[in-house]
């Protein structure tokens, strides 16, 4: 099985979910998409970071949200 592209340790990034081997954080990626980056940008940023690596934060941050957890939005977002 191979080792997963997002990881957590308590000794990187105060244990926040990161790309493997970085400290690009799960955040970081999905708010400089969510400002309107591209893939390509995020990378050229972060030239440690694939296509692959941007793929699979995204796809950590739907699974995270998936939990049975109500997390209240006190501003709307656009």
């Amino acid at each position: 099985m191979p080792e997963s592209l997002i990881q957590s340790n308590p000794s990187v990034m105060m244990g926040k979910p990161v790309v493997a081997g970085t400290r690009v954080t799960v955040e970081l990626i999905l708010e400089k998409l969510g400002a309107g980056e591209t893939i390509d940008q995020i990378i050229e940023e972060h030239p440690r970071l694939t296509r692959q690596s941007v793929l699979a934060a995204v796809r950590f941050g739907g699974e995270a949200l998936r939990a049975d957890v109500a997390y209240p939005v006190a501003d709307p977002v656009s």
